[in-house]
């Protein structure tokens, strides 16, 4: 499994002999070989490729970079220290922990920290102490990546911790360019899954070291081993180098507080991990001797200080009092600021300090405007590094000032110039998600990786005081030859057995095609390849198919042809055709022919979707009328009115639950459904002139 010949038989046999040939020759001659990878951020002019060989005893060997060019330069003389090549800053290293969502990311962070020192003896331990936004606690995931770090003996490590949901893969994307190494976790029962991949496969782009870490091994049915040879499998398929391959491997439990390096050893605390990390991640490069320069890799806000430019510094040393020069990532004209703040991480907070220098992630204020991806630099005469852009968004949706009959009643912002300077910071500090102005005004299209990455900007905006309206996800197609190409998706479903045909029936009527299905111990496990439109609402559908016991995760795939029309919701709506208060008496009768949204004594409005009928087909029903009174007894007087509780749904299923024609009404402590166009006659007529088109 992990023998060179499969290396041999993946990166070329004779490459390989190649590099075997020159270290044999290193031997013979009494010199040493190194063999580091090159930083991707040093100059087209200061990278390397092949062995360096050294006429220096071993004992005296300094970590170096490959040397340039082919085998017969290696040989001539070279200075062990040029002035002009980076140096490592050895008290340092930088990491993140990537994984796919709920493995075990956030808690083990909580572990490092407890064990590394952040806490006093009588301080209060905190759960998932890094999820610091309400959302993050409510929903039980990682939304925004944050910075942290720990003391181990002299060293400090400083950890980010990134997001495990696919549609917040941009944060990932970013903090892998401020670290030196990640660890991988992989859930030892589950094994890798589509993050998993995804995070894997930019982190092996990036040539950053792995350390391989499998996680609840405590797990009932937990297979350590198989999983680990899974990882090894993923690596060979996502085209590791041999050193990336070569990866050490950790087993244990981030929530007990143990690490080992065999499955044989005693589960005492995390020093194996620590050990691991100062062994295997390298320090970080650094140039000392240069003016101070620094990728912006995120942006933070305080009420005190403003914006917070947060990065590794890649050279020189920054302190308070600095000029430093601006230079914006797409291209505007540079700018000059001067350091006010200096933050370093530490623990669950930060602390001001008078300095930092090359090699440490730092957080700087004082300046007005920062985005991610501009440069700092002390030169005037200095360069913007490169900043890699991020996977393209493949979902938009539209946000629009809230025009229905009863804005204004609930929340505090609600006009367009509101809306839009709000949608529009959002972007300064989210680089993966874009706006435009839509062809109406007062609307705004969001484009994001995913539904979930803008259900919670629109939750977080709803919480702040906004009302608008949102409405269902598209995808964004491409023209290729001049046919029209929708994103696909590779999706993993996992479910009980007795779930399968269910599952299979419901990927089939979305037009999915399974490509494997392999049986586990209770459940089976179903891969497919489906398009983005046909996996909106599927979630939802295997919740219910399931009881709750399905597992689904997806990951972009490809761009390929338009499969045509997709009907994933089968049924109707029921709408209000009168405003007012609604009646029990009114809804006795309409909860017959379906189910309803609303209860009784809540206001409604002409247009709005107070229920679903099972019926493929809308349906207009009078939800204010009441009972009128006369003078005669009724037989059936005394009776009381028995209604079934309404069905309330978060705001990611009313996104999934609309249709074309339907909004959802977003306001701080109410969601509604509507149609886009209120009126009854004035719908009428835009389906006639629909039809008429077609």
């Amino acid at each position: 499994m992990r023998s060179r010949t499969a290396h041999a038989v993946r990166s070329g046999v004779g490459e390989s002999a190649a590099r075997e040939s020159e270290s044999a020759k290193c031997r013979c001659s009494g010199k040493s070989t190194w063999r580091v990878p090159t930083p991707h951020i040093w100059p087209r002019e200061l990278r390397f490729s092949g062995p360096f060989c050294a006429a220096i005893p071993p004992d005296h060997a300094t970590r170096l970079p490959p040397c340039v060019g082919p085998p017969r330069l290696a040989r001539s003389s070279f200075s062990l220290r040029p002035k002009h090549l980076p140096v490592m800053n050895h008290n340092i290293r930088n990491i993140a922990i990537i994984a796919h969502v709920d493995h075990g990311k956030t808690t083990l962070v909580d572990t490092l920290l407890q064990q590394g020192g952040a806490y006093r003896a009588n301080q209060q331990v905190q759960d998932r102490a890094m999820d610091s936004m309400d959302l993050e606690k409510e929903k039980g995931i990682t939304i925004k990546a944050k910075n942290t770090s720990v003391h181990w003996g002299s060293k400090i490590i400083n950890i980010v911790d990134t997001p495990g949901h696919a549609d917040f893969g941009g944060e990932v994307e970013r903090a892998l360019r401020m670290v030196d190494g990640v660890l991988l976790l992989v859930d030892a029962y589950e094994g890798p899954q589509a993050q998993t991949r995804f995070v894997l496969r930019k982190a092996l782009s990036l040539g950053l070291k792995v350390i391989i870490v499998i996680n609840k091994i405590d797990r009932e049915n937990a297979d350590p081993k198989g999983m680990y040879e899974k990882v090894l499998e993923l690596l060979l398929e996502l085209n590791a180098t041999e050193e990336q391959f070569d990866a050490p491997v950790i087993y244990g439990s981030g929530r007990d507080g143990f690490m080992i390096r065999n499955l044989n050893d005693e589960q005492k605390d995390l020093a194996p991990l620590f050990e691991a990390i100062l062994e295997h991640i390298p320090p970080p490069f650094a140039r000392p001797n240069q003016p101070f320069h620094m990728l912006v890799s995120n942006v933070d806000w305080s009420d005190y200080v403003g914006r917070i430019a947060i990065g590794k510094i890649l050279g020189g040393e920054v302190k308070i009092g600095d000029a430093v020069h601006v230079i914006p990532h797409n291209g505007d004209k540079r700018q000059r600021g001067k350091i006010t703040k200096v933050f370093e991480y530490s623990g669950l907070g930060t602390q001001e300090t008078a300095n930092a220098v090359a090699g440490n992630i730092v957080g700087l204020s004082g300046f007005e405007e920062i985005d991610i991806g501009d440069t700092l630099t002390a030169d005037p005469e200095g360069h913007a590094l490169p900043f890699t852009d991020v996977d393209p968004p493949t979902l938009e949706m539209q946000l629009a000032v809230n025009d229905g009959p009863l804005v204004g009643q609930d929340g505090k912002f609600v006009t367009s110039r509101q809306l839009r300077e709000r949608i529009y910071r959002e972007v300064k500090t989210n680089i993966s998600i874009s706006v435009e102005d839509a062809d109406v005004g007062g609307a705004f299209k969001v484009k994001a990786r995913g539904a979930m990455q803008i259900a919670v900007l629109v939750e977080t905006m709803r919480r702040e005081g906004f009302e608008l309206l949102v409405s269902r996800p598209t995808v964004i197609t491409k023209e290729v030859d001049g046919s029209i190409h929708e994103p696909y998706e590779t999706v993993w479903v996992e479910v009980p057995d007795e779930n399968v045909g269910a599952i299979m029936q419901n990927l089939a009527n979305r037009k999915g095609q399974m490509t494997n299905m392999e049986k586990l111990n209770t459940t089976t496990m179903i891969e497919a390849t489906i398009t983005t439109r046909g996996l909106i609402g599927m979630e939802v559908d295997l919740v219910n198919a399931t009881s709750g016991h399905g597992i689904m995760s997806h990951l972009f795939k490809e761009y390929g042809p338009w499969v045509g029309e997709l009907s994933t919701r089968l049924t109707g709506t029921i709408i209000a055709t009168e405003a007012g208060e609604t009646r029990a008496y009114a809804l006795e009768t309409i909860q017959e022919r379906g189910k309803l949204f609303v209860g009784a004594q809540e206001i409604v409005y002409e247009g709005m979707i107070i229920g679903e009928n099972p019926r493929n087909e809308d349906i207009s029903v009078n939800a204010v009328k009441a009972k009128q009174l006369t003078n005669f007894r009724s037989q059936g007087d005394g009776k009381g009115i028995q209604l079934t509780p309404p069905i309330k749904m978060s705001l990611e299923r009313c996104i999934e639950y609309v249709a074309d024609d339907e909004y959802v009404e977003v306001t701080p402590s109410l969601l509604r459904l509507r149609k886009k166009i209120l009126n009854s006659n004035d719908r009428r007529k835009a389906d006639r002139a629909k039809k008429s088109k077609d």
